[in-house]
């Protein structure tokens, strides 16, 4: 009985868990709920991934109403994985947040914190897993609303601002895709997406189906940061707390990015998309300026927290570059960085948040000779900065040879040659910080007091943890390429 409901309690365990937690409104035990609600979503995304691959697509009828009427949820090969992801990113983040949160908010307003936590974890799983239009309208209103929130709670006034801006052009990402979903009910009377994508082709007003696809598009860019509609991201990662850094840069960007996955292929489809209007002319240029451009800005940043930020604006450029290719080895190549750069980021920013609960920042040039002090910190971030790299062995290595042999098999060898120079930029900004914090003689007025000054246990544990599945999956880089590679074929197939 409670199999057949699994894909309703994926989002209703964080729905509930977030008004027990304001009831409670204790911090520690608020930290608790947030936990242990987090480990059963995980626990029921891997109930439904194993579903998937043993019996296929999965259709949940919320509340017995049947589709195209009632309101789906849909999982298959696409997002069953990134369920999993997701709840599992939050999950170890959340374990890591809970000395990091103590010292970097106020500690009557924890229980505000986890609670909004839990909305936006709810909102991104629910954007994964709904198969109606309407409803990832509503789902990314729920995680937009908590993620305005989470990034307020940071201890710096300039939280307020990056709030405020993120809030700006969020609304304006929000209303863009409200408006091309109206434009679909106006011209195909459904907001079921497997019901749109049969009725797309045979919409009586092409010019609406033309103007819906221009107003999701546009607002599901800004909401995934691709360039140049990522102005939102640099503030919003520099100044909110670093744990809700760390789990925005593993799961916000990336469940808007499968959204805009889903509606581009599997509701408009890959022969509108890409043969009739050619959006990849739009596209390719944007992935390859972002991931060239945004390298080069991140190579002139002295603040750790804003170099990774402008870094993931570059490595969604890879993303969105596998994308335009619309082949299977161009989707299999994005759909892996997805999860690859998830692993990736949220470590980096896990490693950061060590420094800035040991010394109060993350200014490269203050970190001279950091290995002395805490070299389990600058190790951690060492390994994940390689992984960003795209050395071999890791999973980094994996997404960007993936994506290289997709590029040249299509002929787009430019392309290629210049994800390898973006790689090169990729050496220069993070070799620059592990320089300084490996060989750099200790040259300031009050140095960084000698001995060992780790992060606790607790922070450090959970990083690890996902440094090392990191590196299991980048030695065992077929398990996480067979996903994508399945995901792929889904994708390019339209919904079943």
């Amino acid at each position: 009985m409670i199999a057949t409901q699994l894909p309703a309690l994926q989002i209703i365990i964080p729905l509930f868990a977030a008004p027990i937690i304001v009831l409670v409104r204790r911090s520690e035990l608020a930290w608790i709920i947030a936990v242990v609600a987090n480990l059963m979503c995980v626990l029921v995304a891997w109930k439904l991934l194993g579903l998937v691959n043993e019996q296929g697509i999965i259709r949940y009828s919320l509340g017995g109403w049947a589709a195209p009427t009632g309101i789906e949820y849909y999982v298959d090969s696409v997002n069953a994985p990134l369920l999993l992801l997701v709840a599992a990113i939050s999950a170890i983040v959340l374990l890591y947040a809970y000395h990091s949160v103590k010292k970097s908010v106020d500690s009557n307003k924890h229980y505000l914190f986890y609670a909004a936590w839990m909305l936006c974890l709810s909102g991104l799983l629910g954007m994964l897993i709904t198969g109606d239009a309407f409803n990832v309208f509503v789902f990314l209103e729920i995680s937009s609303l908590s993620t305005y929130m989470l990034i307020a709670f940071g201890s710096d006034r300039r939280a307020l601002t990056a709030s405020f801006r993120y809030l700006v052009l969020g609304s304006i990402g929000a209303s863009f895709i409200l408006i091309g979903i109206g434009f679909l009910y106006a011209a195909t009377g459904s907001l079921n997406m497997l019901d749109l994508a049969q009725r797309i082709p045979d919409a009586s007003s092409e010019r609406a189906i033309l103007v819906a696809f221009s107003f999701i598009s546009i607002g599901l860019m800004i909401k995934s940061a691709i360039f140049p509609l990522h102005a939102w991201l640099a503030n919003a990662y520099h100044h909110a707390p670093i744990t809700v850094t760390a789990f925005l840069a593993g799961t916000a960007t990336k469940v808007s990015l499968y959204v805009f996955l889903r509606f581009l292929f599997s509701v408009f489809g890959t022969q509108y998309n890409f043969e009739y209007l050619l959006f990849n002319v739009i596209l390719l240029p944007a992935a390859v300026l972002g991931f060239l451009i945004m390298s080069v800005v991140a190579v002139f940043q002295t603040d750790l927290r804003r170099m990774l930020a402008y870094s993931s604006v570059a490595q969604i450029g890879y993303i969105v570059a596998g994308i335009s290719l619309a082949t299977q080895a161009g989707l299999t190549a994005g759909y892996v960085h997805i999860i690859n750069h998830a692993m990736i980021k949220t470590a980096l920013f896990m490693s950061v948040g060590c420094i800035i609960y040991r010394l109060g920042h993350a200014h490269r040039p203050s970190l001279d000779n950091l290995i002395q002090t805490m070299p389990l910190t600058c190790a951690a971030f060492i390994i994940s900065g390689l992984s960003l790299i795209g050395v071999p062995l890791t999973v980094g290595f994996v997404s960007k040879f993936t994506l290289i042999g997709a590029a040249m098999e299509k002929g787009w060898w430019m392309m290629a040659a210049l994800v390898l120079v973006s790689s090169v930029l990729a050496i220069i900004y993070i070799g620059r910080v592990a320089d300084v914090m490996l060989f750099r003689k200790q040259r300031l007025p009050n140095p960084i007091p000698q001995g060992r000054n780790e992060a606790p246990l607790s922070m450090l544990v959970p990083m690890y943890g996902l440094i090392f599945m990191s590196l299991y999956l980048g030695v065992y880089g077929s398990k996480t390429l067979a996903v994508a590679s399945e995901a792929a074929t889904q994708l390019l197939g339209g919904f079943r």
